[in-house]
């Protein structure tokens, strides 16, 4: 089509804006978009989804309902052909397309990478890229600037390359992409809601599904670009030499990661102790470990360090901890009958078990008193040491006070030499 063709398809457009039959393809269209809303509500009603990629939080801003109106229209287009001219048909297919594409690249960046920053951008570009395209489709200039992409081109070893390949090519790229993504984001919620089975497996399980679909996605997508996969093997050599020396640390990390998820060692969900810092493990990533601790901050342990360096992990073969808190009372006290007392004190302490029972120890003499242990245990570290610690210390002392036992305090004797008298001959 040339630029004169072109102007003719514009021409015809605006005279078919003004022709009586547009109100009736104004009325079909208006009928499909309403008929696709209310397909994809109750479709959104049988399976109790909201927010998805599919649906979206209103219906329209789903994937699904510009999917449905689209086809509706092909339907609708296909059925009135000899009844009414399409005038507006024109342009509402182009519109549902262009919609197609934003939605689907926004709802999928936006669920397969919640935290990125730059999926705005990406997002804004798309829409750019989608509506002025459309615009270039409903005023005929669409195919000429196609064959004028088509006339630059050059050569490559033995293959030719022109612009139009390389843009239709990087179009059915980025489409595979967003579909793998989509995808392998859909299966690892999938997986990481389910309700059997470890949760670090599944994670484990969900990683690596990623991970196949992500590179399958990128083969296809280079296949779709006009790359040869043949000439992957020098790049995988390139990449294998890479890897060796500069990146094996971070390939390093990549492998500690599925060794821990592999082996169950950590968990998410075990509370444990890395370089002084101790927490939560809430998730186990392909790179870094992440571990909260109580007081809210969060450390990020690169895998390699969870495997070559000590780990203290209290969760690890059961969730049962024991805590040791000193006591001293003071000599004369009898301790025999005083034992007791203390061991049920600290049993009726909120998170203290029943079995195994707390037990209380005369651990030594001190300067000052008797010194004594509080050994009491808890099924539930991640809710932290502090507050069962303090309970126990208020009950033990009522139970002092209630005992008339002191909790004695540093005392020292101080003895005082006379000095002979100097002026004494003797």
């Amino acid at each position: 089509m040339t630029g004169v063709d072109g102007l003719t398809a514009l021409t015809d457009l605006v005279e078919g804006l003004t022709r009586a039959s547009l109100l009736k393809e104004l009325g079909v269209l208006l009928a499909c978009g309403a008929l696709a809303w209310l397909i994809a509500w109750q479709l959104r009603r049988m399976f109790d989804v909201d927010g998805s990629v599919l649906f979206g939080r209103r219906i329209l801003d789903g994937v699904l309902f510009p999917v449905l109106a689209l086809v509706l229209v092909l339907l609708a287009r296909e059925g009135l052909r000899g009844v009414l001219r399409p005038v507006l048909f024109k342009l509402a297919i182009p519109i549902l397309v262009s919609l197609v594409v934003i939605r689907l690249t926004a709802r999928v960046l936006r669920a397969a990478l919640p935290e990125s920053r730059w999926v705005a951008a990406v997002e804004r570009t798309v829409s750019w890229v989608a509506w002025i395209a459309v615009v270039l489709w409903v005023t005929g200039v669409l195919p000429p600037v196609l064959e004028a992409l088509e006339g630059v081109h050059w050569k490559i070893g033995g293959a030719s390359l022109s612009v139009r390949n390389i843009v239709e090519g990087g179009i059915s790229a980025a489409i595979v992409m967003v579909l793998t993504l989509w995808l392998s984001s859909a299966l690892e919620k999938k997986l990481i809601r389910g309700t059997g089975g470890e949760l670090s497996m599944r994670k484990m399980v969900a990683n690596l599904l990623r991970i196949v679909l992500l590179v399958i996605g990128v083969l296809v997508a280079l296949s779709a670009v006009g790359i040869d996969l043949t000439a992957l093997s020098v790049l995988g050599g390139a990449i294998g030499v890479g890897i060796g020396l500069g990146l094996q640390r971070i390939a390093a990390n990549y492998v500690s990661g599925f060794v821990i998820l592999a082996e169950r060692s950590l968990r998410i969900g075990d509370m444990v102790t890395v370089d002084t810092f101790e927490g939560r493990i809430t998730d186990i990533r392909t790179r870094y470990t992440v571990i909260s601790a109580l007081n809210g901050r969060e450390s990020l342990v690169p895998n390699e360090m969870m495997i070559t360096q000590r780990v203290e992990n209290a969760t690890l073969a059961s969730r049962t901890v024991l805590i040791s808190s000193p006591l001293q009372v003071a000599y004369g006290t009898d301790v025999v009958a005083l034992l007791p007392r203390l061991e049920a004190a600290i049993g009726a302490a909120p998170r203290v078990l029943k079995s195994p029972a707390p037990a209380v120890q005369l651990a030594g003499f001190g300067a000052d008193g008797l010194s004594l242990t509080l050994n009491f245990w808890i099924s539930d570290p991640e809710n932290g040491q502090g507050s069962v610690r303090s309970d126990v210390n208020l009950a033990v002392l009522r139970a002092l006070d209630e005992a008339g036992v002191e909790i004695p305090f540093p005392q020292r004797v101080l003895r005082h030499v006379n000095a002979p008298d100097s002026r004494d001959p003797g």
